[in-house]
């Protein structure tokens, strides 16, 4: 499928409604005056399967969020070989880096499948940084447990246990500060966990199968629920 461009997104798009609105875990700490002009801002879309949300080298149009669904934070090496960052679950907010920095974006974000996704313009997003001191404790802890994430995806990628990678991974994806529409059920095939883990589908359902054993998850029909997530975060096989 050819990758959608912010622009045709746009032309898709249309006004939040009340329940979307109310699941934007950000949105309650604005003041009146705050809540309607990002009200009036912010834009919905649906975004079908391969569709891309953002693209390396196009300059930052709007802060992004997703209300439902599931997207892939990607790029590629210098052999132009597909490098997966991270997985983003409904509730998360991203990109207030480059939407900092009104810079191009260095990574791509991309639906693995039928996903809604919300956003303001990066105008709105600098003037909520000029007036509200709750919106500005948002994103400076948004910065922090980003910085936190990808720390420990880093140290993901040196694990060669596939047990390993698949915990450390489901950990990641149950933040409840940056995800916090995830809760303890999380909607995810073997397939899509495949894709962000970087495994098949086949050894992510070994791996699912001796997390389960081990009490650390639920497999249930559609998703994943965490029993331990401790255990998840700090996984080793065999210890």
């Amino acid at each position: 499928m050819t990758p959608a461009s912010t622009t045709a997104l746009a032309s898709r798009s249309r006004a939040a409604s009340r329940d979307e609105l109310q699941s934007i875990p950000w949105l309650d700490r604005l003041d009146a005056a705050e809540r309607e002009r990002v009200i009036a801002d912010m834009r919905v879309v649906n975004v079908k399967p391969g569709e891309l949300v953002c693209r390396v080298g196009r300059p930052v149009t709007y802060w992004f969020g997703l209300i439902d669904g599931l997207l892939k934070m990607s790029n590629d090496t210098a052999l132009g070989m597909p490098i997966t960052f991270t997985g983003m679950p409904p509730g998360g907010w991203f990109g207030e880096g480059t939407v900092l920095k009104r810079e191009s974006y260095r990574y791509n974000i991309q639906a693995l499948r039928k996903s809604v996704v919300a956003g303001i313009t990066v105008d709105t997003f600098h003037w909520l940084l000029d007036r509200s001191i709750p919106f500005n404790r948002y994103i400076t802890m948004q910065l922090n447990e980003r910085l936190g994430q990808f720390i420990a995806a880093r140290e993901i990628d040196r694990m060669t246990s596939p047990d390993d990678r698949v915990a450390r991974s489901l950990a990641s994806l149950f933040h409840p500060v940056l995800y916090p529409g995830v809760g303890e059920l999380l909607r995810i095939t073997q397939q899509e966990l495949g894709y962000l883990v970087g495994l098949s589908r086949q050894r992510v359902n070994e791996a699912l199968a001796a997390l389960q054993a081990a009490g650390a998850i639920r497999v249930e029909y559609g998703g994943v629920r965490v029993l331990d997530l401790e255990r998840l975060r700090g996984w080793r096989s065999g210890t």
